[in-house]
């Protein structure tokens, strides 16, 4: 009987399967055939030029990078790298960061350019590219009414908005220079950059915001304006008492010389007082972006129009036909104030896409994009380690379900590398539609920056989510990317190939053992996309960007076979031990992160101890699932009990020594001690940095109890 109901199943599946691929087949195929006929123009075996300078330097760049600069699709290029023509624009009529809108709305299929979310109604407001044309004009004439001239700076100290969109891009109409400030940083950075940076005049998207400035009106000595775009804050009931709070503030900052403006007053004044235009050209400055140090004062890197411009447009020309077009949706979340996302935004709009911001609040992130429904969602690691673990934390209560899944990630993994893309399996009717409509269901494009991924989490969600997921890798000082993985190459552990606006060469760094002859080195990058250097620091300027143009970007890297990049290791972060041995924490760090168990990780050591310990914070809802198969249920919500518990610090170190073979460490970078801490390290605590990196100084300060307990019981 069991054998018989058995039998009808599979043949019920079967019937299914059989009548979906007949509906889809011609869907399925073009598809299939788009994304074959993409991977062909790629010799995945050879994917960047090598080529050795007369003094024996060994350069690698794209094979895309045109042999005249005029003629950008010539993919001919140079047999000598100091002769390239590196990329500076995708559309003839786009040099600048203003050109960015007019060619967008040139672009743009239904006019839609911006948009917020509108929780009544459970959708979108959207702003049309020639609205906010308008209102950026009128904005910026009002920004010179204020008496800023073009070369000044402007500050924006606010969370993603389309008013964010509009001042900055009215900033660029009159070569107002930009200068973002994270909206997680302390109030001693942003003073610091205030004062720096000379800035006369700061917009705040929230009266909080503007309270914060006030606050510290003193350590900003430059400053005359202050603008507020949103003056609706849930803590404030009524509109007029929304209106009281204002006129207080404005009462409050003219107490101390101070203007307080409405967005709305600085676009009515400019709309009264039209002026010409100031257009930049492609070698002004256009925003100066401060870097988030994890132990120095923050660097403003010099980033001009032709810089940004460069950057989005050699990601299109890497992206090939699955390049960001005017059908592209982008939820907005991650900081503007970090260039990966600026970046993002700008080559959306300049295509004539749109973008959705959302909603303010990281937890709602996923009904957020139920909303906007997002095809293009640039991310960072920590993003994707979460939907990963969520995903499995979902279905690690049924066997059958984790079966499922199981095979459904294998089934897809083996259609991807055969050659096979799409989203129309027999695997996605069943499971992955579902995850895939937790964040829209129309997700194409998902690049990855700021910090290495692990490869299974990569190709999971490759899978999951049927989409592109490229990584790429990066500095400030040369926008965002400087190499991104191909679009169908889903080996992992590398961070692709050059882009055709820079070119990357590898130098010895004898200290560290790493020699070029050897393979390995310091990674350089010259090109289009890097910078003007530091803002009001020739000193530093000078340490980072030699007189031939090469950024010394302070990672250590390798070159595969095949022409991808891997990094391996970071030059800054060492320190020595006891016993004579240099450490360099990332690179241990990066190789412990690649545990599904382990969300983060601090590793410490110095030179007078000969070993390592570290701080994990683990994931503990899949270690709970591992808990569950040997009877133990552990209680999520107690934090103390959590890191008291053994067994969670012995399974961590069980897991790491796994690592330590994976990765074949010596000896002594081994971790030999952890202290667990359930709570996560944060960027409101001051031990992440906006772009989530670890900020060493700070954390050893706020574990100091635990570092000194952790080595008086290894003495």
């Amino acid at each position: 009987m069991l054998e018989m109901a058995f039998n009808v199943l599979i043949a019920i599946t079967i019937s299914v399967v059989t009548i979906y691929f007949y509906v889809n087949r011609k869907k399925l195929s073009q598809s299939i055939i788009q994304f074959q006929r993409v991977c062909n123009k790629y010799n995945y075996d050879k994917q960047s030029i090598e080529h050795k300078t007369p003094n024996g330097e060994v350069v690698r760049y794209s094979k895309y990078v045109p042999k005249d600069a005029n003629d950008p699709l010539n993919d001919q290029p140079p047999n000598d790298p100091l002769k390239l023509n590196y990329i500076t624009h995708y559309y003839d009529q786009c040099r600048t960061m203003n050109d960015v809108l007019t060619t967008g709305a040139k672009l743009s299929i239904d006019g839609n350019c911006v948009g917020s979310i509108n929780k009544a109604r459970n959708g979108v407001d959207w702003f049309t590219f020639e609205q906010v044309l308008v209102r950026n004009k009128h904005f910026g004439d009002g920004l010179l009414q204020l008496g800023l001239k073009p070369k000044l700076t402007f500050g924006i100290y606010s969370m993603n908005t389309p008013e964010y969109t509009i001042a900055e891009y009215a900033c660029y109409r009159h070569s107002i220079v930009v200068i973002p400030i994270y909206e997680t940083l302390g109030s001693n950075i942003c003073a610091f950059i205030a004062k720096q940076a000379e800035l006369s005049t700061i917009f705040c998207d929230t009266l909080d915001r503007v309270v914060n400035v006030l606050n510290n009106a003193s350590d900003f000595q430059f400053l005359k304006h202050i603008i507020v775009s949103h003056h609706d804050d849930e803590s404030i009931s009524a509109w007029s008492d929304n209106q009281q709070h204002l006129e207080t503030l404005k009462s409050k900052a003219q107490s101390l010389g101070l203007t307080l403006h409405s967005m709305k007053q600085v676009e009515q004044l400019g709309q009264q007082n039209a002026q010409q235009d100031h257009p930049p050209g492609p070698d002004d400055l256009a925003v100066i972006c401060y870097t988030s140090g994890t132990t120095d004062a923050p660097k403003g890197v010099m980033l001009s129009h032709e810089n940004i411009v460069a950057n989005f447009s050699t990601i299109m020309f890497h992206l090939d036909e699955y390049h960001i077009a005017n059908t592209d949706v982008l939820i907005s979340y991650l900081p503007l104030g970090h260039m990966f996302e600026r970046v993002c935004e700008a080559g959306t709009l300049a295509a004539g896409g749109k973008i959705g911001y959302f909603s303010g609040d990281i937890k709602r992130l996923s009904d957020d994009m139920k909303i906007i429904k997002p095809t293009f969602f640039p991310c960072v690691p920590r993003v994707l380690n979460k939907i990963y673990s969520k995903i499995h934390e979902n279905v690690s209560s049924s066997a059958i379900k984790s079966w499922l899944l199981k095979t459904a990630f294998e089934s897809k993994l083996r259609q991807y590398e055969n050659g096979i893309f799409d989203n129309n399996t027999f695997w996605d009717l069943l499971i992955f539609n579902k995850i895939r409509a937790l964040f829209g269901g129309h997700v194409r494009l998902i690049p990855v920056g700021s910090a290495p991924i692990n490869g299974k989490v990569l190709n999971f969600l490759r899978c999951a989510l049927g989409c592109h997921i490229l990584e790429g890798y990066g500095q400030t000082e040369c926008v965002s990317a400087a190499t991104v993985t191909s679009i169908g190459h889903y080996e992992t552990d590398h961070v692709g190939v050059p882009l055709n606006a820079a070119c990357i060469k590898l130098v010895d760094v004898p200290d560290m053992d790493y020699l070029v002859s050897q393979g390995k080195g310091e990674v350089l990058i010259k090109g289009s996309i890097v910078c003007k250097g530091y803002y009001k620091d020739p000193k530093k300027t000078q340490a980072t960007i030699d007189q031939d143009g090469w950024l010394y970007t302070g990672d250590i890297g390798k070159f595969n076979e095949n022409g991808t990049i891997k990094i391996i290791d970071r030059k800054k972060d060492i320190f020595k031990l006891a016993q004579g041995e240099y450490i360099a924490p990332s690179k241990i760090e990066d190789i412990h992160m690649q545990s599904p168990y382990i969300m983060q990780i601090f590793v410490y050591g110095d030179s007078y101890k000969s070993c390592l310990i570290a701080v994990v914070v683990p994931n503990l809802a899949l270690i709970q699932e591992v808990f569950k198969t040997r009877g133990k249920i552990l209680d999520l919500n107690n934090n103390d009990e959590l890191r008291a518990n053994k067994e969670i610090k012995q399974f961590i170190m069980e897991e790491m020594q796994k690592w330590n073979g994976i990765a074949k460490l010596k000896s002594f970078e081994k971790v030999r001690d952890v202290y667990i801490y359930p709570e996560g390290f944060t960027i409101e605590e001051g031990l992440l940095t906006p772009t989530l990196k670890n900020r060493r100084f700070a954390l050893k300060n706020h574990f100091k109890q635990q570092i000194v307990d952790l080595y008086s019981k290894l003495e």
